[in-house]
Parts: C-alpha cells; structure tokens; sequence
C-alpha cells in the first residue's frame, strides 16, 4: 500500500537485500480499483474490489452497458428470469 513514490522506494530497499525482480512484481501499488475513494471503509472497499476482480477475471468496469458475463465462472446461475416460462 502507499503511494507511487512510496511503493518505488520499497522496492529499491528490497533490492537492497536480494529481492528478485520476479518477486518484485508480484507487488501491486497503489493497490484498489479507482472508485473515489475517501475514507478507510471506501479505501478498503476499493481494495476488496481489485482483490475479487483479480481472483475471479474480473475487469473492474462498470457493468451498466457492458455486454460481458456478469458471472465468470458459472458458479452463479440465476433460477430464472421473472415472466419468464421454465
């Protein structure tokens, strides 16, 4: 976490003591998805966010509009559309 200038010189430091740059860009800064966040709660929503999206292949863009799955894996199917005959 932290800012560009922050998350840079962590690096350097780990560099310093034999951090690989393989294992270095594992690390992920500024971390979130670009929400507007501004508090805490918001700031660890954005967080959470970016931590679901990159676990199940989400993009991050809003879903209004967008003409992509809502649910990736499958895992989730609806039990059907209201009005809908089964």
């Amino acid at each position: 976490m932290g800012s560009r200038r922050t998350h840079e010189d962590r690096n350097a430091r780990l560099r310093e003591v034999g951090v690989t740059e393989l294992e270095l860009a594992r690390l992920r800064s500024p971390i979130g998805l670009d929400l507007g966040a501004r508090t805490p709660e918001e700031t660890a929503l954005s967080i959470a966010a970016e931590i679901v999206a990159g676990r199940r292949g989400g993009s991050g863009v809003s879903l209004t509009g967008a003409h992509t799955p809502i649910h990736h894996d499958g895992a989730h199917k609806p039990a059907g559309r209201i009005g809908s005959v089964a």
